[in-house]
C-alpha cells in the first residue's frame, strides 16, 4: 500500500470473528482520523442503553438529549465526540457529507438549529490506535474493511449492524456472522 490508499479514514472496521473475548468482539468501528500519527474511529454498534440527557450534564436542545448515547470505544470513556450529517457539509471531515466533532459549543449549535434532513449521532469514549499499530492488526487479519455509508452510520439497527455488513462479503464472512458470540456453544 502506498500513500493515502494505506489510510482508512471513511472506512468500516469489522471483527473478523478474531477479537473474541476483547472490547472490539463483533463491533463496527468507523474510522474517523488515520495518518502516519494514529488511527481515531468510533464504535457505531454499542448503544449504552442510557440517553444522552442522563448522562451529559451540560444544557443541551431536548432533541439532542433524547438521543441515544453510544460507546464509542475503550478509550477516555467520558470524553463526548459525536457524528453528524446533512444534506450539504462543504468542510466534512470523515467522508462527504459526515463530520467528527468533539465540541459541546458545536454539538448545542447543531442541536439547535433546524433542518429536516440532520442526523446525529453521540458518542462517550473512542478507539485510538498508536502510529502503526492498526496496520499491524491489518496485517494479522483481525479487522476486516467495508465501504462506510451514512445509511450504515445512521440508519442501521446498532445491533445487527456486524452481522448484516458480514453477511453481505460473503459465505465465509456469512458463516462468521452466524456463529455463536461463545465458540464453545456451538
Amino acid at each position: 500500500m502506498a500513500g493515502a490508499d494505506k489510510f482508512l479514514k471513511g472506512r468500516l472496521l469489522l471483527d473478523s470473528g478474531q477479537l473474541v473475548g476483547s472490547f472490539f468482539q463483533r463491533t463496527v468501528v468507523l474510522v474517523c482520523q488515520h495518518d502516519a500519527d494514529g488511527a481515531f474511529g468510533l464504535v457505531l454498534n454499542r448503544n449504552t442503553g442510557s440517553k444522552v440527557g442522563e448522562m451529559i450534564v451540560a444544557d443541551l436542545p431536548d432533541t439532542l438529549k433524547a438521543c441515544p448515547l453510544y460507546l464509542g470505544g475503550p478509550v477516555q470513556t467520558s470524553a463526548l465526540s459525536f457524528l453528524h450529517t446533512d444534506s450539504f457539509i462543504p468542510d466534512a471531515n470523515v467522508m462527504p457529507n459526515l463530520s467528527l466533532g468533539h465540541s459541546l459549543d458545536s454539538l448545542v449549535e447543531i442541536g439547535e438549529s433546524f433542518s429536516s434532513t440532520r442526523k446525529i449521532k453521540m458518542f462517550a469514549g473512542y478507539a485510538g490506535w498508536s502510529p502503526g499499530q492498526l496496520e499491524e492488526e491489518m496485517k494479522r487479519k483481525a479487522w476486516l474493511t467495508h465501504p462506510a455509508s451514512l445509511e450504515l452510520v445512521f440508519d442501521s439497527k446498532p445491533e445487527d449492524l456486524w452481522q448484516v455488513i458480514l453477511s453481505k462479503k460473503g459465505w465465509k464472512y456469512k458463516l462468521i456472522s452466524q456463529m455463536p458470540e461463545d465458540p464453545s456453544l456451538n
